[in-house]
């Protein structure tokens, strides 16, 4: 049902009638092209606008249906061959799927990263502000991101998640979607970036680690670099929002809110935004922090389990003597009569 729908959206490019509209799913809208100096070549930069949720909503389409080829081909197959149970068998599927994503995105997200200056001036994140203006690459990076994760509320219908785990996974889905676009909506998209490019590396490894755990429970190093790099990127993520909505913001020469300029310069948004991030990251150091104590109280019990030696068995008893017992050699006085008195005995 989901790639008809595609294909019907797809096909509206080639009638003249539906082209403007079909035009308007597929392609990146508010294009705005720029010459910086006379000399220069003009540069083709984009903003963002209502016609974006049509976009959003096509790619949300071929999420759906790449979530499908990736469970059909490759995740359902590695299933059958190593014989899971439910509960393992559902968390396999879901780190498949979110593993092969944040790969994806981390790759992208590192190859726009790089054609900034990030690296050498991290005051880029703040100078400038509002960044109204974005290259193809960002622009297309935040609607396939809002896309990818809007898909996966349906997804919980479509995999038949059981009840027990869609809580879990709709709250880490919602906070993706607010995060992400409330940095593109309100023109953060270069902090979002920043930020995003770690978290996704951190849980990259965490899900790969989880995939070769359930192919052997013996692999779990994995774990323990995750749980390093996990913290370490917590601690990026606060250094850097801090320095943003508490340093560099504030000081930026445009301040004040105005919808028609893209400016959300004000202190309430940005202490909004900051206990947004703040929020969020303590709420994962809090489940992280419960997830490695139950892990060391499995490790405690199997370690005290094997520790455990069996108690010595009770020594057995001497039997008593029987009077006149065969089994100790001993005849018994009946054992001597005759046999013309047994008989008669008998008788």
């Amino acid at each position: 049902m989901v790639s008809c729908l595609a294909m019907i959206i797809l096909l509206g490019l080639m009638f003249e009638v539906t082209a403007k509209f079909a035009i308007m799913f597929i392609t990146v809208q508010y294009n705005v092209t720029q010459v910086p100096d006379e000399k220069s070549e003009p540069v083709n930069l984009y903003q963002y606008g209502p016609k974006d949720v049509a976009t959003v909503f096509f790619y949300l389409l071929i999420a759906v249906i790449l979530h499908a080829l990736i469970q059909e081909y490759i995740l359902d197959k590695i299933n059958r061959r190593l014989h899971l149970s439910k509960t393992k068998h559902s968390k396999f599927n879901e780190s498949g799927q979110l593993a092969a994503f944040y790969l994806f995105s981390f790759i992208w997200g590192c190859s726009i990263l790089t054609a900034e200056e990030f690296a050498t001036n991290p005051t880029f994140l703040w100078e400038g502000y509002p960044h109204t203006n974005m290259v193809f690459q960002v622009k297309f990076f935040y609607i396939c991101q809002i896309a990818y994760w809007l898909h996966a509320l349906p997804e919980l219908y479509f995999q038949k998640v059981r009840k027990e785990d869609i809580p879990r996974q709709l709250y880490y889905i919602c906070l993706y979607v607010v995060h992400i676009t409330g940095a593109y909506i309100l023109n953060l998209h270069r902090l979002g970036l920043v930020l995003l490019v770690p978290h996704y590396l951190v849980e990259l490894l965490f899900h790969a680690s989880r995939l070769f755990y359930f192919s052997d429970e013996n692999k779990q190093k994995g774990f323990t670099l995750w749980a390093l790099l996990f913290v370490i990127a917590r601690l990026l993520t606060l250094t850097l929002s801090v320095l943003t909505f508490g340093f560099g913001l504030p000081r930026t020469e445009n301040q004040g809110f105005s919808l028609g300029d893209g400016n959300f310069n004000v202190l309430t948004i940005r202490m909004t935004c900051l206990a947004a991030i703040c929020l969020t990251q303590a709420w994962m150091m809090w489940k992280f922090i419960n997830f490695q104590l139950k892990k060391w109280r499995e490790h405690s019990q199997n370690q005290a389990s094997k520790k455990k030696t069996v108690s010595p068995k009770s020594k057995p008893h001497k039997r008593e003597t029987t009077r006149g017992g065969a089994a100790n050699g001993v005849v018994k006085s009946e054992d001597k009569m005759s046999p013309r008195a047994r008989k008669s005995k008998a008788s």
